[in-house]
């Protein structure tokens, strides 16, 4: 099966700029084209953008999708590295996750001394 770069954007989610975008800068490679020269994208396309999709969508930098673009290209040889990858990545988020509930809890420490002074301020206009 194959896909226009239409078909291809609303299947992805990535727009037509993010798609030409990551064929120029060599996230997608060997992107067929028709007789007209409009990319043609297959199944196989489509499987490499969702990993892609997977990568972007948990803040994996432009550099990190290259280096793993990269390694799978190299086939199963290159399995320990990928994984390695990933797993560096994986601390990162996590890392990334902690700072995030330090902030939450901030904000809830602050919404609750809020709250507090409302609720001193409500009694001493109804006490």
């Amino acid at each position: 099966m194959t896909y226009t770069p239409g078909e291809t954007a609303e299947r992805t989610g990535f727009s037509l700029d993010t798609l030409r975008y990551y064929e120029r800068i060599g996230l997608l490679d060997s992107v067929d084209r028709n007789a007209g020269g409009q990319r043609v994208f297959t199944d196989d396309d489509l499987t490499w953008l969702g990993i892609l999709r997977c990568l972007r969508d948990t803040g994996m930098p432009i550099a990190r999708m290259l280096r793993y673009a990269e390694l799978a290209r190299g086939g199963d040889a290159t399995f320990a590295e990928r994984a390695e990858l990933l797993e560096e990545h994986d601390r990162d988020i996590e890392s990334k996750i902690a700072a995030l509930r330090d902030e939450q809890q901030r904000i809830q420490e602050k919404v609750s001394w809020y709250r507090t002074q409302l609720d001193l301020a409500h009694q001493t206009l109804t006490g």
